[in-house]
């Protein structure tokens, strides 16, 4: 007697074993979503607490029930925190521009150009991205103390002006553009940075917007060489107006204050990210895909 397969309870069985799997997924991405989002509850929780009584907690509480804006206002009023917020916006629009220039030329000469020694030293770039930063940090001081630049501008704009991982990035998205297109141009008689700007950034755009807003990112979030290089409050950016904001706590450490400081100085690039994200994920997997 044949034996009958019952492909209805197989396709039931499967189905279950879907739904099953899914909920587990679904369960380990909500708890690491929880993971990930509770130093920012922690923040905005904490920012809005009055200093005697985040003060009084011997036990940290996850709930307050007399929330207040205040330690908005200190921020604010304990120190010149506009001001700031307005040198970390000229640091970060200025190193950004002049980045994009020395990056876009330096991956277009290893991409597209051919000169002697160019793999040597193109391997030589690379090799930079090992030294560990503790290291460049100190050979920058030493150059920008030397060149009597320390508490200016440009002190704290020229060490962040290139960056390796940039050139090598945007050099892989060059290098994807046909060399068709290169000797078509060359045959029109189009000069190199005529056929860069006009065809190979137009080409690349997705990569230069993502290392756009990664850069961005980066120098918004700077925290040590600004405190190395300058200790002039003219030339402080907001890492160094949260720390004063910390220690102006009456003897004790001002860390509502401070926390509201974060949350302020965090909402533009929380912003940038929501709108950006996919931008940022095109270009970087545009940049490491070849072929």
């Amino acid at each position: 007697m044949e034996k009958r397969i019952d492909y209805d309870k197989i396709e039931r069985t499967a189905g279950i074993r879907k739904k099953v799997g899914q909920t587990i997924v679904y369960v380990l991405l909500t708890l690491w979503a929880l993971v990930v989002l509770f130093p920012f509850y922690w923040m905005v929780l904490t920012s809005v607490k009055s200093y005697s009584a985040y003060n009084g907690e011997y036990v940290p509480k996850f709930f307050t029930l007399s929330p207040t804006l205040q330690n908005y206002v200190d921020a604010f009023t304990t120190v010149p925190l506009a001001k700031y917020f307005a040198n970390t916006f000229l640091f970060t629009i200025v190193t950004t521009a002049i980045m994009l220039v020395v990056i876009v030329l330096a991956a277009f000469a290893f991409a597209r150009l051919d000169f002697k020694g160019k793999n040597i030293t193109f391997a030589l770039f690379l090799a930079l991205m090992m030294i560990p930063n503790e290291l460049v940090i100190i050979t920058n001081y030493v150059t920008i103390t030397s060149l009597d630049m320390r508490n200016t501008f440009w002190g704290l704009i020229l060490p962040s002006v290139t960056s390796v991982f940039y050139i090598y990035l945007l050099k892989e998205n060059f290098a994807q553009i046909p060399d068709e297109l290169y000797y078509a141009a060359k045959v029109d008689n189009t000069s190199d940075l005529k056929y860069l700007l006009k065809v190979m950034v137009p080409i690349c755009k997705p990569t230069l917007v993502t290392i756009t807003i990664l850069k961005v990112i980066e120098c918004w979030n700077s925290y040590v060489w600004p405190r190395l290089i300058t200790d002039d409050e003219a030339y402080y950016l907001v890492s160094n107006g949260i720390q004063e904001i910390r220690e102006n706590g009456f003897g004790r450490e001002n860390i509502p204050a401070m926390m509201a400081a974060v949350v302020v100085i965090s909402v533009p690039l929380l912003i940038l990210f929501l709108i950006f994200h996919k931008k940022i994920m095109e270009g970087v997997s545009q940049g490491g895909t070849k072929g």
